[in-house]
């Protein structure tokens, strides 16, 4: 094309290596990166030059003001950009996995970025046994809000103004059915739940970002089975678990990891019942993951 112009735009989709990116004059564009780069994320702003009028080459992208990934020993998963809030997704049924909601927490809390925790599909089975174990959360200070998106979405709404949110959980949760229920018109593929395995089947296979109107935004990422932490360090994780903080510093010594040091003021505090015995097992957990 004759136009070699940078243009400037926003990642709207991720699949794999090939990204959907709205530019600013409101076109959608199928994309592509310079070389082997493939470190970008649904929420980025990007720099591209058009190769045909629906297609492009991304160039550069811009300074981040936050992102959020999971990693394993080997390699990093990129979930969102510029997000300034993350929408923790559970559900009564399938039960959700514990550990997993307490990694997502963490990842958040490293990102700088706020939480809400969703229960959803509180009018399906018994919400009491999620609901206890999500008062712990509440008590550190989560906001943590009860609903069933196929019956009224209207409470999650004024937590979205403002926002630029992404919806992370298991699969079978209902982030697909939440976005439905904001943006009826998108037809987002809804997640069957096999009753049989007590698991989402896989629906969302790309992560996607919808406009709930002009200052809100929504990432729909596919559903999560795992969350690797391997991209923190341990005092970034133990700074992550925010009951932790008030007493950081304080044990006898100076490099103690909280495992079996003695005069630990963690474990001291654990005893005591001024942090949650499991939330301080869970710390140890991944602390011996990141050490190994």
């Amino acid at each position: 094309m004759k136009n070699q112009e940078l243009q400037h735009g926003l990642v709207i989709a991720a699949y794999g290596k090939r990204y959907g990116v709205e530019l600013d004059d409101g076109r959608e564009i199928s994309c592509v990166t310079r070389g082997k780069k493939t470190d970008l994320a649904c929420g980025d702003r990007v720099n591209i030059k058009l190769t045909d009028t629906a297609e492009g080459v991304i160039e550069s992208n811009d300074t981040r003001t936050s992102l959020l990934y999971r990693s394993n020993a080997f390699r990093s998963k990129l979930l969102a950009a510029n997000v300034t809030q993350i929408i923790i997704v559970l559900a009564t049924t399938p039960s959700f996995y514990e550990e997993l909601l307490n990694r997502c927490l963490l990842a958040a809390e490293a990102a700088g970025i706020e939480v809400v925790i969703v229960l959803n599909k509180c009018d399906l089975g018994d919400k009491q046994e999620a609901m206890a174990k999500l008062q712990r959360y509440e008590a550190l200070g989560y906001r943590v809000l009860h609903m069933s998106a196929h019956e009224d979405i209207s409470p999650l709404r004024p937590l979205l103004q403002g926002h630029t949110s992404v919806l992370v959980g298991q699969s079978g949760m209902g982030k697909s059915t939440i976005v439905n229920a904001l943006l009826p018109g998108q037809q987002v593929r809804t997640q069957e739940v096999s009753q049989v395995l007590d698991s989402g089947k896989h629906t969302t296979t790309a992560a996607h970002l919808y406009h709930l109107d002009a200052d809100s935004h929504l990432i729909d990422s596919p559903g999560l089975q795992e969350f690797g932490l391997h991209h923190l360090d341990i005092e970034a994780l133990e700074r992550a678990f925010i009951e932790f903080r008030p007493y950081l510093g304080k044990c006898r010594f100076n490099n103690c990891r909280h495992l079996q040091e003695p005069d630990c003021a963690l474990r001291e505090a654990a005893e005591r019942h001024e942090i949650h015995p499991e939330r301080l097992q869970y710390y140890q957990s991944m602390a011996q993951e990141l050490l190994r």
